[in-house]
């Protein structure tokens, strides 16, 4: 299973990196929504780690434009953010995020909500 981690940070990208590779994963990795998009034309990942803050192309277009792609339905996106702002969340939920979790996660945080969408 692929998995595609979206975020500025590289710091974030690799602590994502070595959880999921952890869990088996082959793990690609985007620094803005641009980049991911272009990941996703070439080989569409089965599970997205998606920050919402990005350069370029927010999380929220990046999802939009993801989830308008051919097989962009497919993958579970876990929308990533470092605030509880629920109005935020709502909105990532209604333009096609599967789940949501705060920053900073660990390998346990990361497991719990990978099993709650069906991917581990």
């Amino acid at each position: 299973m692929l998995a595609l981690v979206v975020d500025d940070s590289s710091v974030v990208r690799k602590v994502a990196r070595r959880i999921f590779e952890a869990f088996s994963f082959d793990v690609e990795e985007a620094e803005d929504g641009v980049e991911a998009l272009k990941t996703c034309q070439e080989s569409m990942p089965d599970l997205i780690l998606l920050d919402w803050h990005l350069p370029v192309m927010s999380g929220l277009e990046f999802l939009a434009a993801l989830r308008g792609m051919e097989g962009g339905d497919r993958p579970k996106v876990v929308f990533c953010t470092s605030e509880l702002d629920v109005a935020q969340i709502a909105k990532a939920h209604r333009a096609g995020a599967d789940e949501h979790m705060l920053k900073p996660f660990d390998r346990n945080s990361m497991e719990a909500k990978l099993h709650e969408i069906g991917v581990l």
